[in-house]
C-alpha cells in the first residue's frame, strides 16, 4: 500500500529549471543579465514569481557570471543553486543539474531571461506532456535566427534544427522553437549524457534531446503560448525596452476591457498588480508600483505615483501626488504635490492638500490638512482642521514621540506641535504657536514668544 502510494508521488513530482548563467555581454553592465530589470522587478524573478504559482517539489537556477550577485538578489526564493562554470550551451547547462535532479517526476525548463512566460501557458504545457515531452512552439512572419521545428507527413515532430545547421529549406520553415520544455526526468537523466557538440556552435544543444525522443518513438507534443511575447526573451538594452512597452500595452489593455480609462494607455506604467472598480480614469505618467487597489470612480490626474497604496471609491488625486503604502478611505482628495509615507490612514471624506506630506498618521474623517504642513507619528481625530505650514515636531534627534489631536480642533497657522503632546477636542491653537504641554478641551491656546526689535542690528556678514 505504502510502495503504491510513493510511487504515484513520485510520478507527479514537478520540478523546475532555470537556465540563469549567461553574462548578457550585450547590455553593457557589471550586471548580470537575469537582473536587468522589466517593469522595475529583475527578470529572473519575473519567472520565479510564476513558478511559485505552480507547486512545484524543487527550482533549480543554473547560475554562471555575477553567481553572487543573483544568488543575493534572489534570496527571498527557496532554490537549489547549481553553478555552470563554463558556457557550453543549452544542453550542458541543463546536464549540470542532473546530480540535483530526482529520477521521477517531470521538469520545466525555462530560462532567466524569458520572463513574460505565464502561469496558464506553463500549466497547459504539463497537461500535454502525456507521453514524456512537450514543448512551446510559435509560428512567426520571421523566423532568422531561431530554431525550426521539423515535422514529418503526419505533422508529428522529428527534430529542431538551429538557423546556422539548417538548410535554405529547412530556413523557409516559419514554426521556431522557444526553448521552453516540459520532459520526464527520466528522459533527461537518459539523453542528457549522450549530448554531442558535432556542430556548426561545438555546442551541446538541448534541442538534440528532441531528436533522441523521436527516436524512441515518443510523441512530442507542441503547444503555443497564450501570448506571444510569452516567449520573447532580452538580449540587449532595445530588447529590453521593446518587451517592457509590450507588458505594459498588455496589462493596460486587461485594464481597459475590466472598464479602466486611461487618457494615453501609451503613458502608463504598472510595475507590479493593479486592481481597478467601475469607473476609474488615469491620466497620463501615472506609475503604479507593487500591489495597488483601487476602488469605483477614483480620478488619478497626471503625474502620480502610487506604490503598495489602496484607494477607497470615489477619491480625486490632483496633480504629482505620491503614495506609499498608503490606505485611503472613500471620498478623499488628494494634493496636488502632496506625499503619502508609510502608514498613512486617511479616513472617509478626509482631504490633503498641496504640499502636505504625512507619515505613519492617522487622519480622521472630514478632517483638512490643506496647506504646506508636515503630519508625522500623529492621530488626528474627526473634523480637525490643520492650518497652512503645521507640523508635528515629532523626532527628538533620538526618539519619535506621537502628536494626538482630538476631534473638533482647530490649529492655527504656522504652529509647531512638539511631541509627545495631545490637543483636546474642540480646542484652538493660535496662528504661530509652539506647542510642547498638552492643551485641554475646549480652550485656546496661545505659545508666542514676545517680539524683540534692536535698533541699528547689524546683519551678518561674510568673513574676508
Amino acid at each position: 500500500m505504502n510502495t503504491t502510494s510513493t510511487a504515484n508521488n513520485n510520478s507527479d513530482i514537478l520540478s523546475i529549471i532555470i537556465l540563469a548563467a549567461g553574462k548578457g555581454t550585450r547590455m553593457k553592465s557589471a550586471k548580470p543579465k537575469v537582473l536587468q530589470t522589466l517593469a522595475h522587478k529583475p527578470l529572473l524573478a519575473h519567472v520565479l514569481d510564476t513558478c511559485g504559482q505552480l507547486n512545484a517539489d524543487k527550482t533549480i537556477v543554473v547560475y554562471g557570471f555575477g553567481g553572487e550577485q543573483v544568488q543575493s538578489a534572489m534570496n527571498d526564493y527557496a532554490l537549489t543553486w547549481v553553478e555552470q562554470t563554463e558556457q557550453l550551451g543549452t544542453g550542458h547547462a541543463v546536464k549540470v543539474t542532473l546530480e540535483e535532479l530526482p529520477q521521477n517526476g517531470k521538469s520545466l525548463i525555462l530560462y532567466g531571461d524569458v520572463p513574460l512566460v505565464s502561469e496558464h501557458t506553463l500549466k497547459r504545457l504539463q497537461d500535454n506532456n502525456t507521453q514524456g515531452m512537450s514543448m512551446l512552439t510559435l509560428t512567426v512572419d520571421n523566423p532568422f535566427g531561431l530554431g525550426r521545428i521539423k515535422r514529418d507527413a503526419e505533422g508529428k515532430i522529428t527534430a529542431i534544427v538551429e538557423q546556422k545547421d539548417a538548410s535554405e529549406a529547412e530556413q523557409k520553415i516559419c514554426e521556431i522553437n522557444s526553448g521552453i520544455y516540459c520532459v520526464d526526468n527520466a528522459l533527461l537523466h537518459k539523453y542528457l549524457p549522450k549530448l554531442s557538440n558535432d556542430n556548426a556552435q561545438q555546442e551541446y544543444y538541448l534541442t538534440d534531446i528532441v531528436k533522441m525522443a523521436v527516436a524512441d518513438g515518443i510523441n512530442i507534443i507542441a503547444i503555443e503560448p497564450t501570448f506571444n511575447f510569452e516567449i520573447d526573451g532580452v538580449n540587449d538594452r532595445i530588447q529590453l525596452a521593446q518587451l517592457e512597452r509590450t507588458y505594459q500595452s498588455h496589462q493596460v489593455s486587461q485594464l481597459q476591457q475590466q472598464g479602466v480609462q486611461f487618457a494615453d494607455p501609451n503613458r502608463v506604467d504598472i510595475r507590479g498588480t493593479l486592481q481597478a472598480g467601475q469607473d476609474v480614469f488615469i491620466d497620463v505618467n501615472v506609475v503604479f508600483e507593487g500591489d495597488c487597489v483601487l476602488g469605483d470612480n477614483v480620478y488619478i490626474e497626471a503625474g502620480c505615483v502610487i506604490k503598495n497604496s489602496q484607494i477607497g471609491n470615489a477619491c480625486y488625486l490632483k496633480p504629482y501626488c505620491v503614495l506609499d503604502q498608503a490606505t485611503v478611505g472613500a471620498g478623499v482628495d488628494i494634493g496636488p504635490f502632496a506625499h503619502l509615507r508609510p502608514q498613512t490612514v486617511l479616513a472617509d471624506n478626509s482631504k490633503i492638500g498641496n504640499f502636505v506630506e504625512t507619515k505613519k498618521s492617522t487622519i480622521g474623517k472630514g478632517s483638512k490638512v490643506n496647506h504646506l504642513s508636515y503630519i508625522g507619528d500623529a492621530v488626528v481625530g474627526e473634523g480637525v482642521n490643520i492650518g497652512a505650514g503645521t507640523i508635528t515636531c515629532n523626532y527628538d534627534g533620538v526618539n519619535k514621540s506621537q502628536t494626538i489631536i482630538d476631534d473638533n480642533a482647530f490649529i492655527g497657522s504656522n504652529s509647531s506641535l512638539v511631541a509627545p503632546v495631545r490637543i483636546g477636542k474642540t480646542a484652538t491653537v493660535g496662528a504661530g504657536s509652539v506647542i510642547t504641554k498638552d492643551v485641554s478641551d475646549d480652550t485656546l491656546a496661545v505659545a508666542r514668544g514676545k517680539q524683540v526689535q534692536k535698533e541699528g542690528w547689524q546683519r551678518p556678514s561674510k568673513s574676508k
